[in-house]
């Protein structure tokens, strides 16, 4: 069974860095797509950055310039250094294994004034 756990959330201030780390198990992830969403108190869940198989990467327009999606196929993880990181950003921040459909728990990053 594949599951994902991430790890890295935690309270910054505004235009201070995290390190986000998703964790998988069960499968392999070196031959599939992997992405970051977030999801805001009150609102829909939201696209962040994407990695494919092949390493060619993706972003959100918020985000690009900031955000940084990498994978480390040898320990099956996939990671996502944010910098600059604003008060609106703050959100529950989940990895995503497209194409079994599976979210992690997901790692609160709380981003203060």
């Amino acid at each position: 069974q594949v599951q994902l756990v991430e790890s890295g959330g935690g309270l910054v201030q505004a235009g201070g860095s995290l390190r986000l780390s998703c964790a998988a198990s069960g499968r392999s992830i070196s031959n599939y797509d992997m992405g970051w969403y977030r999801q805001a108190p009150g609102k829909e869940r939201e696209y962040v950055a994407g990695i494919r198989w092949s390493g060619s990467t993706t972003y959100a327009d918020s985000v690009k310039g900031r955000f940084t999606i990498s994978r480390d196929n040898a320990k099956n993880t996939v990671a996502l250094p944010m910098n600059s990181l604003k008060p609106e950003e703050t959100a529950i921040y989940y990895c995503r294994f497209p194409v079994y459909d599976r979210w992690g728990q997901g790692t609160q990053v709380t981003v203060s004034s």
